[in-house]
């Protein structure tokens, strides 16, 4: 069983910047792929970013703004967020697989974190 907790979720003013963090409780942390994913109202959950190992994904619409990065000693996965846009503004949540069969669909991950709000102000 893996238990994810996100953190740092919070209001900021278009242009600024946030840090999620995701602690993990699991052992084998250096062996997931962890996901970060948002979900803004009315709207489907989306992929933002991914790491596995030292290779990272992103979505278009966050690249060059977002930087995921993990801490494998503290078992824990973060996301910078700069240069926010008032359409960042999501629940955002942490997630996890050994071995998702396709990184940016959310179907594809066993666990999930309970979510964070991120809220955007213009």
């Amino acid at each position: 069983q893996v238990q994810l907790v996100e953190s740092g979720g919070g209001l900021v003013q278009a242009g600024g910047s946030l840090r999620l963090s995701c602690a993990a409780s699991v052992r084998t942390f250096t062996s997931f792929f962890m996901g970060w994913f948002r979900q803004a109202p009315g709207k489907e959950r989306e992929f933002a970013a991914g790491i596995r190992w030292s290779s990272t994904y992103y979505a278009d619409s966050v690249k060059g703004r977002f930087t995921i990065s993990r801490d494998n000693a503290k078992n824990t996965v973060y996301l910078q967020m700069n240069s926010l846009k008032p359409e960042d503004k999501a629940v955002y949540y942490c997630a996890a697989d050994s071995r998702p069969r396709t990184y940016y669909r959310g179907s594809s991950y066993e666990y999930w974190g309970q979510g964070t709000q991120v809220t955007v102000s213009s």
